[in-house]
């Protein structure tokens, strides 16, 4: 039997929504905390993560931060299997090469972007979109006659960089170019236990 998971969050973050993704995806039940920003700013929450960010997992006395730390803990906790997180040197250097990618081009381009129209992110939105844009090209090729982003079975990058990226046109970048990592978004989204990241209205 696993602990009680709570996992802490809003519903529109991606970062929180790619962890509930890979809760689903384990069939773990978990009870979602709701943490807006006067929630991350009380004590209570700082104990939990002082530096005040989401998303927050708590499973009985484990407290955890960051996005890709937590689905790294889940992987090996809770997939025995180890299908979404390889060990062997080549599969581990992919998936450790995406994990990277989402925290940084994933990161600083398509999902500041989305950050800038959604929530007034102050940032250049002209340079986000413009690392988006290298980003989704550079996917489209390694997507291009690939199912998934470091192996032949879906691993923890894709999970870890489906969320931004599937949303990327609500920070007007356009998709359409890309019809690989289309393909790919929508095969993400067809697996079994996945719900579809909350889009928002398209800027204009």
């Amino acid at each position: 039997m696993t602990s009680q998971i709570r996992l802490h969050g809003v519903t529109l973050s991606g970062h929180v929504h790619k962890v509930g993704v890979f809760l689903g995806l384990l069939g773990l039940p978990y009870t979602t905390v709701e943490a807006g920003r006067d929630q991350r700013d009380t004590d209570a929450f700082r104990r939990l993560n002082p530096l005040g960010q989401i998303p927050v997992l708590e499973d009985g006395d484990v407290v955890l931060a960051d996005s890709n730390a937590i689905l790294v803990y889940l992987a090996k906790r809770y997939d025995p299997s180890g299908a979404w997180l390889p060990e062997t040197p080549v599969e581990a250097a992919r998936v450790q090469r995406w994990l990277s990618i989402s925290a940084g081009e994933v990161r600083f381009g398509p999902a500041n972007a989305r950050a800038v129209h959604l929530f007034g992110l102050k940032t250049n939105l002209a340079d986000a979109q413009a690392v988006a844009a290298r980003l989704l090209g550079f996917m489209d090729g390694a997507l291009t006659g690939a199912d998934w982003l470091a192996g032949d079975r879906p691993t923890l990058p894709d999970v870890a960089c489906y969320p931004y990226v599937a949303c990327a046109p609500e920070g007007g970048v356009d998709l359409v170019p890309y019809p690989a990592v289309r393909a790919w978004i929508a095969r993400f989204e067809a697996l079994p236990g996945v719900a579809a990241m909350p889009r928002s209205p398209v800027p204009a």
